[in-house]
């Protein structure tokens, strides 16, 4: 009855966790970075996942290991950090698989002993109290597991761990269904919601009790599968034959051995044993029924089938001793099963292994030898030489063992006959003794490999210049097919088929940049188009101006004549024109101008501002600083902070004075703000001070109790001024002016800032790294700019822009921005700061991304993404255009690592010819990509001379080309400079929150908190790990603390530091070497022996971790109200998930109207309601009255009267406007930032979008949220009022962090993720602090638990790393250019940079080589499929594969179709001279499109789900027949090039690693056994073992295999680099590591029947901004195609654009309705 009764409650878990399978989101596990976040690996799911695998064959352990090595190899490599777990109760699931149960056991073993993976085997299951310590210790990210095991029982066991991780908010991440490249590895990811962590608290103890019920059943399954074969022998007496049978053997073997042998010899003769006495037990029965005697003799007969059985089993042990894996290898496959009757030994032998391994004794006071625990036994091996005795032996063919091995096996066995002892087991030969066969007969019993015909080894012969350039120095050692080669001469033109005589597929397609939607058309006068673009104009100023407030520029080309030398400084006044000395003195008297206006300015406020400050000092100091930001004279300045230094001093002292006798704190403000006009009086204005202002400083220092720094000032002063000691106490502060400084003013400390103004910035006084920066481009040269999020280092591309724009009108500045927002942001700052008047038809900034342009070609600073850049550059006929571009500026270039499109901007890097400037906040290996970028330039280098002699000689020749325009491009200098720098303006504290009292409490963070003496021990202190002033006091006390005799003590005291002593103004700089000077000591503690003090202080650094059980969504209205009322607004929230953005910003307004609605007076509603019925009905008689005032003539009373309504109805309308607004404390919008005229512009220009409503009702109450699924007009909305001031807390998500500027008072992150990672922490806590408004930054955890932080703040972030290069698409866009191009020296030049260049191949030359042949593979490809000819020239469809080359292979596949006519076929109108198509034909299209071009896989065991569809049909059906037929044909076609492909590669492999397994590096390398027939014999299969492991060829897998649908990749050698991946072919079903088919999503389908973004949300189970963005998607390619085919087809009525065109429209106009 037990688990019976919890049958329908294992059904309903199944279904929770079923349902969120959809959900999942498939992406890499490994953000874009080195270091991962920890996690977890069940162990039971890595053996389920690895023993379905399908190129494994049952008994083959070695494969089994490679496998799974292999995998964990991979994880490795990318960065992964996991611990694998294997739960004790898990074994019970075993039970039935007895040959599973013991490879289980050695993979623990080996795990543990072989590997330095941690492994944690001490955890008896997923609900006990120790795993759920261990969860909360170590907080892993996420955990890999298995959604279904061998049995419904073992995935009973999984879903309990899945849902108990679920409850502990770790996320599950299913083992089936990964896909691995060259950086990631992508899985699905099912996230631990709040609805599954209540599920498991409501039900608690009924899992608890479900759980044991399992376990009790399984416990029942191992008493079922142990009595049948060890009869009345109990669990225990096994364990305790096993313990003899090894003292046995120690005795026997006292020197030690190694375990392949140890487990040999004892489970053979543990076996023998227990086989013995299981026919014992069957004789007492059967002689009990009294059998015939027969019978027993049979029995009898059957010892001694065993005996040879094991005789079997000792040589093959002795052959896995003695082979190596290259011979091994060649095995050949015996096809046959094991016959019934041997069945029961073979499990009692493996039951007898499992007791074996399992024994603890085994490994105690023993030398034995664990490096072979994953390969112990061979069952392929152990047939084979059954096989032969059986067979071939008996047929007479005898064949010697070899000395060696006939040497070893006897050993084996006679250890055996002595363990075994109860009875004689027989002399080691003859091996058989007995006559029965073992194995089956089979007609066929060995497979034969040899007739797999692999295709025929060559590349087609190329004769282009192109391709000897780049892979010229290969080609003698390939194979070519001769001229007259079948496959050759086939190349003959593909017949095209009759309907296909219209199209001309070589007219050159236009491109993305015609066909992205062109804003504004240059040449149109329409008045409304002049003035919507006048519109446009005037709002992208007004965004640019809420980006920066600076003044536009007005800009003139300045005649450029070529500098001679850049670095001489240019002796002034020695040459100055006469011009030039007018300017100048115009200059000095309009300063002068200036000033006086000042003065005056100050005279008339200075006695109001004096005046407050008597009153109320905060206030008053508030306003004289805000006149000193206005104020630009220093003599005024310096004035002003004299007058408030009085006001100060003065304050201090009746503040002092007032203080009873009781009271001990004083209110510090007041002390610092004395202490910060000091500061600024002695740094910033030192020139002006007199005698008595320096009396005035001393007497403040002396009345704060700082006597030494007073004295030091002027000690006559000071001895004069008798302050009595009495009184000092009584004034004095308490603490050392360094102490003090520290701790109270640390962000008021002054930053080292230059004070020699740089002529080439007008703004403000760069510092030194900047001014480099201003080199770098006055130079033309390049760099790699690294420095924190809002340094400044933007500030050198609008140098560099206003560069260019001076120089001429010709020149370009390209600015690439990572993504669209930051586009349209770049380019409304361009639009705000330069004027410029250019001749007709030339603008100054243009914009180009995929959906929208704007004079992109015409402007002299185009802001663009990668993508289109890329579009630019590989189009043939722009190459004109690309040749004025002078710089190109990449923002945040570190997205060169990243997960989408990372290959785009190495592409750009390594095409352009022009100088560069790459900027990043964050990139942890600089240099190598300096050193690579530098590469580049040398290439380009070399190539410009090569280019200029020929263009010289045509010149000389007569030609008079573009000289001029391209004079400019010479000029450059080749150089690329390294530029880093690390502090930030202001510092950021850290703080965590946590719900206390249904309160929220914040604790602040001390970043060492973060730290271990380990972690400090192996890397140090992060290079990026500031310390904030008051911090590094906290880190000095804490280190005081807890070490009393700590040598240094005393000199590290801050009043006595080195860099403090005697200094009245400490500066940021000094703060810093006094924290660098704590770090080191701290290291040193570590290294010198004083660990534990060290850890102690880390410790107490550290604030008590607080686990919330809140559902802190709930709570995240509260959070926000606690930053409003400790004034931390504005403040950034990012989370990521957009449902949850939206979510939190509307709890957030919910939680405001709730309490307005609260708080509001009872009668308020009823008020505005009768006054709005008032406002009605005098509306109502006003428009009466204007009627009859115009029938009438008008009289002076009428007159009157309709000026008293006018009047009403205006007092009316203010008090009701009165009554609905919202009153401030239930409003976090600042309203006196933004007035209404452009407040109602900015709601305006949404108002008819999908959420425009809803933003605006948000920013009514200061609140707003920003998503990638948002418009542009959308996300300007919230950007501006943000910035503006008006908007005030705005939640956000991963793309606020790529560089858009909305600078805030605190970031908050609340909610992780996968994507919080150490790169998205730095981008988004960078944005606190405003720099020029804040001096300090606040970060605040809110939800995210302690471990986490811990990582965010102490690991790096990632080093950049190649991705693969090459698809076979870019392959032909680069021949389309080096053939086409204007400009063919420059297309080829910039085509090898990009060949040659790749960071993957950087230093790498093995890789080198593996991509040239990739490239020879890829242009195979394309001239069989006919893209290009044998001269490499484009011909066929290859413009419409390279337009859609954003979906590899799905582009090529649909040429396939259309040039097989099977679109024709398909689409057949109404009836005859229609154009107009059935739905039935539509949907049909709609369906092999989403075949191609929608695919989105689920998880397979999804299909299982009782789930009810109301809308969608969810999975997508199968292509149509003929649809598939020719995607099978072409998909084998590729299959069989690919595979000879692979043949020619492996010989790249590094065999000595492919002999070793990939992690352990065990060796499987050896002398070859020549000296026995037998292994001759046996291993004689030495044909087609070349492309693939020879770890995979133990299962019998051969070279053939690779001609297989869907290969996996780990068949292939691993060292070659290249994996199927690469292989252009789109199998139309995928299945997942346990062989189950992954249906794929039919959202576009389901779409396109029933128009609801809803049902895609509810049935499809999609997110709705990713659902949204893929239909979008989708709609662009349906739209990209039918324009491609309408250009292509010269026939204006050909069935196939016309339902293309059909489709599109229908498609676009269901989309847009969303």
């Amino acid at each position: 009855m037990g688990l019976e009764k919890y049958r329908m409650f294992l059904e309903e878990i199944s279904e929770l966790i079923l349902s969120e399978m959809p959900k999942a989101d498939y992406s890499s596990i490994f953000n874009d970075f080195v270091e991962s976040e920890f996690f977890l690996i069940d162990g039971d799911s890595l053996l389920v996942m690895f023993i379905c695998e399908e190129s494994l064959k049952q008994g083959q352990e070695l494969h089994f290991f490679y496998l799974v090595e292999r995998y964990l190899v991979d994880i490795i490599s990318k960065g992964g950090q996991f611990a694998i777990v294997f739960f004790k109760d898990a074994e019970y699931a075993y039970f039935n698989f007895p040959e599973l149960l013991s490879l289980r056991t050695a993979l623990i073993l080996h795990l543990q002993h072989n590997n330095t993976i941690d492994v944690r085997t001490q955890f008896s299951g997923c609900l006990s109290q120790e795993w759920k310590n261990f969860l909360e210790e170590s907080y892993p990210y996420f955990l890999i597991v298995a959604d279904e095991g061998l049995n419904d029982l073992q995935t009973h066991l999984f879903n309990f761990l899945i849902i108990q991780s679920w409850s502990m908010k770790v996320n599950a991440v299913l083992s089936s269904g990964q896909a691995s490249d060259v950086l990631r590895l992508y899985a699905y990811f099912m996230l631990s919601r709040h609805r599954q962590q209540t599920f498991f608290k409501q039900n608690e103890k009924k899992i608890e009790n479900a759980y044991k019920a399992l376990i009790k059943q399984l416990e029942g399954c191992r008493a079922l599968a142990f009595e049948p074969i060890f009869g009345n022998l109990r669990w225990n007496n096994m364990i305790e034959e096993a313990s003899e049978i090894i003292y046995l053997l120690k005795q026997l073997w006292p020197e030690g051995s190694d375990i392949r042998r140890v487990l040999c010899v004892t489970s053979c003769s543990l076996t023998l044993r227990m086989y013995h006495d299981f026919l014992e037990n069957r004789k007492k029965t059967t002689s009990a029924q009294e059998t015939n005697i027969q019978q027993v003799k049979g029995d009898c007969l059957s010892l001694q089938w065993m005996e040879d059985l094991c005789k079997l089993h000792c040589l093959s042990v002795v052959f896995l001793l003695h082979l190596p894996l290259s011979q091994r290898a060649c095995t050949r496959v015996i096809t046959s099963d094991w016959i019934e009757d041997i069945q029961t030994f073979l499990k009692m032998r493996k039951w007898c292994e499992y007791f074996i391994l399992n024994n603890r004794n085994i490994f105690e006071f023993w030398n034995l030898n664990l490096i072979h625990l994953c390969d112990l036994s061979d069952e392929l091996l152990l047939k084979n030489i059954a096989f032969y005795y059986e067979n071939e032996n008996v047929q007479g063919l005898h064949l010697n063992l070899g000395n060696d091995i006939m040497k070893d096996y006897e050993y084996l066995w006679n250890a055996v006959s002595k363990l075994v002892r109860k009875f004689d087991v027989g002399k080691p030969f003859p091996l058989r003794t007995t006559q029965l066969n073992f194995l089956k007969k089979d007609p066929v019993p060995i497979k034969d490999t040899s007739k797999e015909k692999m295709p025929n080894l060559g590349f087609i012969p190329m004769s282009s210049e192109m391709v000897d350039k780049f892979v010229g120095d290969i080609l003698k050692d390939l194979p070519f097919l001769k001229r007259d080669d079948p496959i050759v001469t086939s190349l003959v033109k593909h017949k095209a088929f009759d309907e296909l005589v219209h199209w001309h597929s070589h007219r050159p397609l236009s491109d993305d940049y015609d066909r992205a939607k062109s804003a504004f058309n240059g040449n149109s006068r329409d008045p409304y188009y002049l003035k919507s673009l006048q519109k446009y104009q005037v709002f992208q100023r007004f965004y640019g101006n809420s980006l920066e407030s600076v003044s536009s520029k007005l800009i003139v080309t300045q005649d450029v004549k070529p500098k001679k030398n850049f670095s001489k400084p240019k002796t002034k006044k020695a040459n100055e024109t006469k011009a030039e000395i007018i300017t100048r003195e115009n200059k000095k008297r309009l300063l002068a101008k200036e000033e006086q206006k000042e003065e005056n300015k100050w005279s008339v406020l200075s006695h109001s501002i004096e005046e407050e400050m008597k009153d109320n000092l905060n206030s008053g100091i508030q306003n004289l600083e805000d006149f000193l930001k206005s104020c630009k004279s220093n003599l005024v300045k310096y004035q002003v902070e004299i007058v408030g230094l009085t006001a100060c001093l003065k304050a201090w002292k009746e503040h002092c004075r007032s203080q009873g006798k009781g009271e001990t704190a004083k209110d510090l403000s007041i002390a610092v703000q004395m202490m910060k006009r000091i500061h600024s009086l002695m740094e910033k204005h030192p020139e002006f001070l007199q005698e008595a202002d320096w009396q005035l400083i001393a007497r403040c220092l002396k009345y704060l109790g700082f006597d030494e720094l007073a004295s030091s000032l002027n000690p006559t002063e000071v001895a004069e001024d008798g302050i009595k000691e009495k009184k000092k106490n009584k004034y004095s502060i308490g603490i050392g002016p360094v102490r003090f400084q520290l701790q109270y003013m640390g962000h008021y400390l002054l930053r080292d800032e230059r004070k020699d103004p740089d002529p080439r910035v007008h703004d403000f006084i760069p510092d030194t790294w900047q001014r480099e920066l201003l080199d770098v481009v006055d130079n033309n040269e390049s760099a790699v700019i690294v420095a924190p999020t809002s340094s400044g280092k933007t500030y050198a591309s609008y140098y560099c822009m206003e560069k260019v724009l001076k120089e001429s009108d010709e020149g370009v500045v390209v600015y690439v921005a990572p993504t669209k927002a930051l586009v349209n942001q770049v380019a409304a700052t361009v639009q705000n700061r330069y004027m410029k008047n250019l001749p007709n038809g030339e603008t100054l900034c243009g914009i180009f991304t995929r959906e929208y342009r704007h004079d992109a070609l015409n402007c002299q600073v185009l802001v663009t993404v990668p993508a289109c850049l890329e579009i630019l550059l590989l189009a043939p006929h722009r190459q004109r255009w690309v040749k004025r571009i002078r710089y190109v500026i990449f923002d945040e270039v570190h997205c060169l690592g990243g997960e989408i499109g990372a290959e785009v901007w190495e592409h750009l890097l390594v095409m352009i010819r022009c100088p560069f400037l790459a900027l990043s906040a964050t990139i942890s290996n600089p240099e190598h990509l300096t050193e690579w970028l530098q590469s580049i330039k040398w290439y380009w280098k070399q190539a410009d001379n090569i280019i200029e002699k020929n263009t010289a000689s045509k010149r000389n020749a007569g030609y008079r080309a573009n000289f001029y325009k391209d004079h400019f491009q010479m000029k450059q200098s080749y150089k690329v400079r390294l530029v880093l720098y690390g502090e930030r303006y202001n510092d950021l504290e850290k703080h965590i929150c946590s719900v206390k009292h249904n309160d929220i409490c914040f604790d602040h963070f001390h970043p060492c908190a973060a730290l271990t003496t380990e972690h400090i021990e192996r890397y140090g202190f992060p290079s990026d790990l500031m310390l904030s002033p008051r911090e590094t006091i906290q880190l000095y006390d804490t280190m005081f603390e807890f070490w009393k005799s700590w040598p240094r003590a005393q000199e590290l005291c801050p009043e006595n530091f080195i860099h403090f002593k005697n200094k009245i103004v400490i500066k940021k700089m000094d703060a810093r070497k006094y924290e660098e000077s704590l770090k080191a000591e701290l290291t040193n503690w570590i290294k010198n022996g004083n660990v534990e003090e060290a850890k102690q202080v880390l410790r107490n650094l550290s604030p008590k971790p607080v686990s919330s059980s809140e559902n802190m969504i709930q709570m995240f209205p509260l959070l926000v109200e606690k930053l409003r009322k400790m004034e931390k607004l504005p403040a950034l929230i990012f989370l990521f998930k957009l449902g949850a953005v939206e979510k939190c910003a509307r709890s957030v307004c919910t939680f405001l109207e709730e309490k307005q609605e609260r708080e509001r007076p009872p009668n308020a509603d009823k008020e505005a309601y009768d006054m709005a019925n008032k406002l009605r009905k005098i509306k109502k008689s006003i428009e009466k009255q204007k009627i009859l005032d115009e029938k009438s003539q008008k009289k002076p009373r009428k007159m009157d009267k309709s000026l008293i309504h006018e009047a009403e109805h205006n007092s009316l309308l203010k008090i009701l406007e009165k009554n609905l607004e919202i009153p401030p404390e239930f409003t976090y919008a600042d309203r006196k930032t933004v007035d209404s005229e452009l407040l109602q512009m900015v709601f305006d220009r949404v108002k008819f979008l999908r959420k425009g409503a809803e933003l605006k009702a948000l920013a009514e109450r200061g609140i707003g949220y920003h998503h990638r699924c948002l418009f542009a007009k959308e996300k300007q909305l919230v950007e501006i009022l943000f910035r503006k001031g008006f908007i005030r807390v705005v939640t956000a998500t991963g793309t606020l962090a790529l560089g858009i500027n909305m600078p805030c008072k605190s970031v908050v992150f609340a909610q992780n993720s996968i994507y919080l990672d150490a790169l998205n922490y730095r981008q988004m806590s960078g944005r606190a602090g405003r720099r020029g408004q804040d001096l300090l930054g606040d970060v605040y955890f809110f939800d995210i638990p302690f471990p986490k932080i811990q990582k965010l703040i102490k690991s790096n972030v990632p080093e950049l790393r190649g991705q693969f290069p090459f698809s076979i698409t870019l392959v032909l866009r680069l021949m389309v250019l080096a053939s086409r191009g204007d400009d063919p020296e420059d297309a080829q030049a910039k085509v090898l940079s990009v060949l040659k260049h790749s960071l993957l191949s950087f230093k790498q030359p093995k890789t080198m080589e593996m991509l040239k042949l990739y490239f020879l593979f890829s242009l195979q490809f394309l001239v069989k499929e006919g893209y290009l000819d044998q001269e490499g020239n484009p011909m066929g469809f290859a413009g419409l594969v390279s337009h859609l080359h954003y979906h590899e292979p799905s582009n090529l596949v649909f040429v396939s179709f259309l040039v097989s006519g099977l679109f024709h076929n398909l689409c057949q109108p109404t009836h005859k001279g229609s154009k107009y198509f059935s739905q039935d034909v539509m949907e049909k299209l709609v369906l092999v499109l989403a075949n191609l071009f929608g695919r989105r896989y689920i998880p397979a065991k999804f299909q299982e789900s009782t789930v009810k569809f109301y809308q969608s049909k969810v999975f997508l059906e199968d292509l149509p027949e003929d649809f598939n037929a020719a995607l099978h044909e072409y998909n084998m076609q590729i299959t069989k090039d690919f595979a000879s492909f692979l043949l020619i590669v492996s010989k790249l492999a590094d065999m000595k690693q492919e002999y070793q397994l990939p992690l352990s590096k065990i060796n499987f390398t050896g002398k070859e056994c020549e000296d026995s027939q037998l292994v001759s014999h046996l291993m004689s299969c030495k044909e087609g073992r070349v492309a693939i492991s020879p770890f995979v060829c133990l299962s019998g897998n051969s070279d053939g295999d690779l001609l297989q649908p869907a290969t996996p990749s780990h068949v292939i050698l691993r060292t070659i680099g290249i994996s199927h991946a690469q292989a252009p072919v789109l199998w139309p079903h995928r299945f997942d590591s346990q062989g189950r088919r992954m249906p794929l999503n039919a959202y576009a389908l389901d779409f396109y029947k029933h128009g609801s973004l809803t049902g895609l949300v509810q049935d499809n189970r999609m997110n709705e901004g990713d659902a949204y963005e893929l239909l979008k998607d989708f709609s662009l390619t349906l739209q990209s195609i039918s324009v491609s085919l309408r250009e292509l087809c010269e026939n204006e009525d050909d069935n196939v654009v016309l339902a293309f065109e059909q489709l599109s429209k229908t498609f676009s106009e269901k989309f847009n309705k969303v």
